[in-house]
C-alpha cells in the first residue's frame, strides 16, 4: 500500500441525489461513500447508470431512508440475508451495503462475509481501479480515499490487484476473467506480474459457473477491440481451459517450405474488422466462429498444398454444441451465428468467378434478411498484406453488392408483372382462396427469380401443372384466354402469403 494523497472530486459528483444521500447518512450518523466502478468511470468520463454506496455500518436503514426522501414512484428491495438494498428512482439505480470484510474457502468463490471498516471493504476489491471512494458526508463531501492509488493507475492505464494477486485470483477466480475484460474494455495494460499471476492460477477456472464466463467472454466481445481480450485469454492458458475449439486454430504447420497462416490470428484480425464497422454482438461471434471447422478438415495435399475444404459446411454444424458448451442462448441468435458461418465463404466465391444473376440470387436467397450482415463478414475476412489483392476483393465485393441491387430492383419489378397470377391458378384447379393457392404461387415465383423456367406464359403453366401434380391436385378448368381482358380483372390479385 503507498501512502494516499489527498484529493478532493466534489466536482464530478456535484448532484443532488449525491447531497441527499449524504445528507441521510450525515441523520443518521452513517459514513457513506460513492464506490467501485462509479468512481472509476466518473474519474475516466465514461457514462454509469448504477450507482453503489458503501455505509460504515448497516447499509439497509440508509437505503431506506432514501428511498423515503426521494418519495413518489420510488421503489427498494431488500435483501436481508446479503445486508444490501437497491434503491430505484426513475432512471437511477442505487446499491446500498454496509462496509465488510470477506475470507474464502479454497473450494468456493463464495466467501464469508462479516461487518468490516471502509479499508476491509476497499482491501477486498479486485482491482486498485475499482477500489476508490468518494465520500458524500457534508463534512468531507468530495474527498477520494484512495488506498493503493488507483486515480494514478487510472491516468497509467493499468489493471492491478490491491493486495497480492494470487491470492486475489485464487479467492475469486472469475477476477481472472474480469482483468482481461476490463483491459480489452479500457484499453488499459494488465500489470506484468499480474498478468503472471493469472496464467498461474489459470487452472482455478474451473470453479466458475459456465454462464458467469459467458457473461464476461460477451462483454470483453462487444468491446472496441475485442482481439485485445482474446489474445490475453490466450497468453495466460484460460482460452485452452473455458475455448479448446478457438485455441486449435493456433499455430502454422508446414510441409517443406509450403505452410499456411495462423488461423488463430487471422480470425482476430476478422473479429476486429468487423467490430469497426457493427456492433451487433451476434455478428461479433459469427466472425469469431467463421473458420472454427477448419482444424477438423484440414489436410495437406501434394498438388494443392494445405487445404481447408467444407471448413465452412463442417463449423457451421459445431455451432449448436459450441454454444451449448459457452452457455450461448440456443435460439435465434444461434441460427444466425451459424448461418453465416456457413455462408461466409459465398460471397468470396461470387467474386472469384463470374457474376451471374442466378448464382447472386440464390445467395440472396439463402442469406435472405442477413444479406448484409454477411457482406460486412465477407469483406472484413479478406486480411490479405498483399495491399493490391485485398484492394481487388474489395472491389469486386462493391460489383457484387451492385448487382444484388439490380437483381432486387428487377425481382420487385418481375414480381409485380407475374406470369400466372393466383387467381388463375385458383380457376385451373378449381380451389378457394386458401394456402394451397399460395404455395404454387410462391414456387412459381421462385422458380422465375432463380430461372428455373424461361419468363413465358406456356413455361409457367407446364411448372404450375407439374408441381400441382406432386400435390395430387388436377386440373379442372382451362387457364385463361389472355387475349379477352374480362378474363384476368386487375383487381383480383391474390396474396402471396396465402
Amino acid at each position: 500500500m503507498i501512502e494516499q494523497q489527498k484529493s478532493n472530486l466534489s466536482g464530478l459528483i456535484d448532484r443532488r441525489i449525491f447531497h441527499l444521500v449524504g445528507e441521510t447518512a450525515d441523520s443518521l450518523s452513517r459514513e457513506c461513500y460513492v464506490v467501485g466502478g462509479y468512481v472509476r468511470d466518473l474519474i475516466i468520463g465514461r457514462h454509469s447508470k448504477d450507482i453503489d454506496f458503501v455505509t460504515v455500518g448497516a447499509g439497509i436503514s440508509v437505503a431506506e431512508a432514501v428511498a423515503s426522501r426521494l418519495g413518489k414512484g420510488t421503489h427498494i428491495s431488500v435483501f436481508r440475508n446479503f445486508g444490501t438494498a437497491q434503491v430505484k428512482h426513475r432512471d437511477l439505480e442505487l446499491e446500498f451495503v454496509g462496509a465488510r470484510r470477506e475470507s474464502y474457502d479454497r473450494g468456493s468463490r463464495k466467501p464469508v462475509v462479516e461487518d468490516g471498516s471502509l479499508d476491509d471493504d476497499l482491501a477486498r476489491r479486485d482491482f486498485t481501479i475499482n477500489a476508490m471512494a468518494i465520500c458524500v458526508n457534508k463534512s468531507r463531501f468530495g474527498e477520494l480515499v484512495d488506498r493503493y492509488d488507483g486515480l494514478g493507475d487510472i491516468r497509467r492505464r493499468i489493471i492491478r490487484t490491491p493486495l497480492d494477486p494470487d491470492i486475489t485470483f485464487s479467492d475469486d477466480p472469475l477476477r481472472m476473467m474480469r482483468a482481461i475484460r476490463f483491459a480489452t474494455q479500457l484499453d488499459f495494460n494488465i500489470l506484468p506480474e499480474t498478468l503472471d499471476a493469472i496464467a498461474r492460477n489459470a487452472d482455478r477456472i474451473g470453479i466458475i459457473s459456465r454462464e458467469r464466463i459467458a457473461d464476461e467472454l460477451n462483454k470483453i466481445m462487444a468491446s472496441p477491440k475485442p482481439s485485445i481480450g482474446w489474445e490475453l485469454l490466450n497468453r495466460t492458458g484460460l482460452l485452452d481451459l473455458i475455448f479448446p475449439r478457438l485455441a486449435a486454430l493456433r499455430g502454422i504447420d508446414r510441409k517443406g517450405t509450403r505452410g499456411h497462416k495462423d488461423n488463430f490470428y487471422h480470425t482476430l484480425s476478422v473479429l476486429d474488422n468487423v467490430a469497426a464497422v457493427s456492433d451487433n454482438l451476434w455478428l461479433r461471434w459469427a466472425a469469431l466462429l467463421h473458420d472454427i471447422g477448419k482444424p477438423v478438415v484440414k489436410h495437406y495435399d501434394e498438388r494443392l498444398g494445405w487445404t481447408f475444404h467444407n471448413h465452412d459446411f463442417v463449423g457451421s454444424k459445431m455451432i449448436p454444441e459450441i454454444f451449448r458448451s459457452l452457455r450461448l442462448p440456443l435460439n435465434e441468435k444461434m441460427k444466425y451465428v451459424r448461418k453465416l458461418v456457413e455462408l461466409h465463404m459465398r460471397p468470396i466465391a461470387l467474386v472469384e468467378d463470374i457474376v451471374t444473376d442466378s448464382a447472386v440470387r440464390r445467395l440472396a436467397n439463402y442469406a435472405e434478411d442477413d444479406l448484409a450482415d454477411l457482406m460486412i463478414l465477407a469483406r472484413a475476412d479478406i486480411t490479405s498484406r498483399n495491399e493490391e489483392k485485398k484492394a481487388r476483393f474489395l472491389r469486386n465485393f462493391d460489383i457484387v453488392e451492385e448487382k444484388f441491387r439490380d437483381i432486387s430492383a428487377k425481382d420487385r419489378e418481375r414480381n409485380r408483372k407475374a406470369i400466372i397470377r393466383g387467381d388463375e391458378i385458383m380457376h385451373i384447379f378449381g380451389l378457394p382462396q386458401g394456402p394451397q393457392v399460395g404455395i404454387l404461387t410462391k414456387r412459381l415465383l421462385q422458380a422465375q427469380r432463380d430461372d428455373e423456367i424461361r419468363p413465358t406464359r406456356q413455361d409457367a403453366l407446364d411448372f404450375i401443372y407439374a408441381v400441382a401434380a406432386e400435390q395430387g391436385l388436377s386440373p379442372v378448368n382451362e387457364p385463361f384466354d389472355i387475349s379477352d381482358p374480362a378474363d384476368t380483372p386487375e383487381d383480383s390479385q391474390v396474396e402471396l402469403n396465402q
